[in-house]
């Protein structure tokens, strides 16, 4: 359970175009997430205890390292601030050491940045993000490559069609559409996914996240809050499972995930029930079809037959399920990696602050094949549901 002496508020957040931004540099990037972010909250900069940056792969791509440095330089009293490597989920794990270094009370108010820079750089993409994957074991996999595996097993384990994954990848194009800062703003049918190349069998060009530069920025808060817009995180939690594949208990789910949900949940006192929107880390499809089921929104086996059926599309959305990927996912929306887990948050806080149809909703950031996985759960503060009024 969050403690009842404290409360995260989310107050204030800012998501920079997502895409192939030539002429962006990773530090224009951090500095409009971070400015945007403060004035977003309107806050003084003076009013940020510290500062977590979630990054992967600057060090490769742009030799820069010591974001903390380079991110706490952008405010005049250059606070604490912490660099945070988890792959693909350092966004969430920085948001999940954010709040605990809130709840620990060494901090009342924080900003986590996610930034990520990686169309333009001098290194090869393939080799910089299989850096995720374990190295001796797995050498020369790539993650098209491993996550094939899963979708493999999946298939062979529960019959699941390839159709699913095409309506997922075309469903999340279809929510890009609406987002404004999503890469890809274009709908594309089931038919045309399936039409396209053979990357690693079954899965084909149009099942994978893109290359994409971008940033996104919360400021956390146990002493603020915005009282006409009040959101909350009011669960969250961190699992891990074996860095290779052949070490794993079962392929058809990812165990890390299951056991972030359980703390989640737990913290928040709800379960998935609870949830109306949640977005999850779709960087190849059939990520989102296991994450449905690790997440407890369906049994294992069955969230085929809710893709196929579009349950959790924003058009033919069932009370029975959330809608996955609002924003577009990682598909249509970007991934720039180090960003993807602060946006989803960002995105839901921005979402729940406009919208009536939703109250309560979930993050789900995946690091590498899925060894390392962050759940995070966020609600307006006036919700009917749960415990956390």
């Amino acid at each position: 359970m969050m403690p009842e002496n404290k409360k995260i508020h989310i107050v204030g957040s800012h998501i920079t175009q997502f895409g192939e931004l030539w002429d962006r540099s990773l530090e224009d990037l951090a500095y409009e997430a971070t400015t945007q972010c403060i004035t977003d909250a309107d806050l003084q900069p003076k009013g940020i205890d510290a500062i977590f940056v979630a990054n992967m792969t600057a060090s490769q791509f742009e030799t820069q390292a010591h974001l903390g440095a380079l991110v706490s330089d952008f405010l005049p009293h250059h606070p604490p601030s912490t660099r945070v490597e988890a792959a693909c989920a350092s966004g969430g794990v920085a948001i999940v050491q954010a709040c605990q270094a809130l709840l620990s009370g060494l901090y009342e108010t924080v900003l986590v940045v996610g930034v990520e820079k990686m169309t333009d750089g001098s290194a090869d993409a393939a080799t910089v993000l299989s850096a995720a994957a374990h190295q001796s074991a797995e050498y020369g996999s790539t993650f098209p490559g491993l996550y094939a595996l899963l979708a493999q097993a999946h298939m062979q384990k529960y019959k699941t069609p390839r159709s699913a994954l095409s309506m997922i990848a075309a469903k999340n194009h279809g929510h890009g559409i609406s987002n404004k800062k999503a890469q890809f703003r274009r709908a594309i049918t089931p038919e045309a996914v399936e039409k396209t190349m053979m990357v690693s069998e079954p899965l084909r060009v149009l099942d994978c996240s893109p290359i994409s530069d971008g940033a996104a920025a919360v400021i956390l808060s146990t002493t603020r809050s915005k009282m006409n817009n009040s959101i909350q995180i009011i669960g969250f939690g961190q699992g891990q499972d074996s860095l290779q594949l052949s070490k794993r208990k079962s392929l058809t789910s990812l165990q890390s995930t299951k056991d972030a949900a359980q703390n989640a949940y737990r913290m928040a006192n709800q379960g998935p029930e609870s949830i109306d929107v949640a977005e999850v880390h779709d960087c190849f499809s059939i990520a989102e079809l296991l994450a449905m089921e690790d997440l407890g929104f369906c049994e294992p086996g069955k969230a085929a037959a809710a893709v196929l059926k579009e349950k959790t599309s924003v058009a033919k959305n069932s009370v029975a399920f959330p809608v996955i990927n609002h924003s577009g996912g990682l598909k249509a929306c970007g991934h720039p990696v180090g960003a993807t887990g602060v946006k989803q948050v960002a995105y839901l806080y921005e979402l729940l602050s406009s919208s009536t149809n939703y109250s309560t909703g979930l993050t789900h950031n995946v690091g590498g094949s899925g060894a390392t996985a962050v759940v995070t759960i966020v609600q307006k503060v006036n919700s009917t549901k749960g415990t956390q009024q």
